[in-house]
């Protein structure tokens, strides 16, 4: 397994590090209040129960599985 993170070019055309959720320093704190609210969104969309005491990292990985569930994800 490459212990690598994942890049990403930005608009500007640099490439910027992307850490995988568990490997977040604060990926253990309280999902943020805009995770709270799309995530919540989310679940209204996909017909599933939302979860206010998940984490950060939990949060983002959640919004990743209902954008693809729902249709909302970037799949470009």
């Amino acid at each position: 397994m490459d212990d690598k993170p994942e890049t990403t070019a930005n608009s500007a055309g640099n490439d910027n590090a992307e850490k995988a959720p568990e490997n977040w320093t604060t990926g253990d704190e309280a999902m943020t209040g805009a995770q709270a609210s799309y995530l919540q969104t989310l679940c209204e969309e996909a017909g599933v129960e939302f979860d206010d005491s998940l984490s950060k990292a939990e949060a983002s990985e959640r919004i990743d599985a209902l954008q693809n569930e729902t249709g909302r994800g970037d799949n470009g």
